[in-house]
């Protein structure tokens, strides 16, 4: 399978590339400048998802997109318009699309609330990255064009370690018996290939969390 990851160089994209092309699938690896240090099976390119052009060359010569980019703080308004952007250039190609986004709209069980609204899980310095996401979800929530999927990861996510177990829900935020919702990033990026090797979801969001 070809996959195109674009955000490459993030936290995020790196370990995806890492676990594509670890599954033996080709990789191409896009971010703003040239990457170094990739997998044997993996080719860096230079794109931006901002633009449409550029999308529409890359995802042409991929099976499935995903979408890891992350605007830099101070920059969290630019999400939305970007993901449209994105959205334009990978419709007329007919690739599927992952985006991962954030867990701005989740709801938490407990309250019902979402989770962008909630202090235990999103403190002042992250407010604005989380509206940005909610935002990004609306988008793709109108989307009827492309074959996209809107990956939520719990409301905390780290580096850590690859245990490839994970669980997986829907709307709702997927907390432990203490009210945790955790997953490593590295577990994400398993989350992610298994989804884009067997599709389950088809415009709709999943949400991971640790098992």
């Amino acid at each position: 399978m070809r996959i195109a990851v674009f955000g490459a160089g993030g936290s995020v994209g790196s370990r995806t590339v890492a676990e594509a092309a670890a599954r033996g699938h080709k990789v191409l690896a896009i971010a703003r400048k040239r990457l170094a240090g990739l997998p044997g099976n993996a080719e860096t390119r230079i794109g931006d998802v901002t633009d449409t052009a550029a999308v529409e060359r890359l995802s042409g010569e991929a099976d499935v997109v995903i979408s890891a980019v992350r605007p830099p703080q101070g920059l969290e308004h630019q999400q939305a318009a970007a993901t449209k952007t994105l959205l334009d250039g990978v419709a007329p190609t007919g690739t599927r699309l992952l985006i991962v986004g954030g867990a701005a709209t989740l709801r938490v069980p407990d309250t019902g609330g979402l989770v962008m609204d909630d202090p235990r899980y999103v403190q002042a310095p992250w407010r604005a990255i989380a509206a940005a996401g909610a935002e990004q979800h609306e988008v793709c929530r109108g989307e009827k064009r492309v074959d996209w999927v809107y990956v939520s990861p719990s409301a905390n996510l780290v580096p850590g370690e690859r245990t490839g177990r994970y669980r997986i829900g829907g709307d709702e935020l997927l907390t432990d018996e203490q009210g945790d919702s955790r997953i490593s990033v590295e577990d994400l990026a398993v989350a992610l290939i298994d989804e884009a090797e067997s599709p389950r979801h088809h415009r709709t969001r999943f949400t991971v969390a640790a098992a």
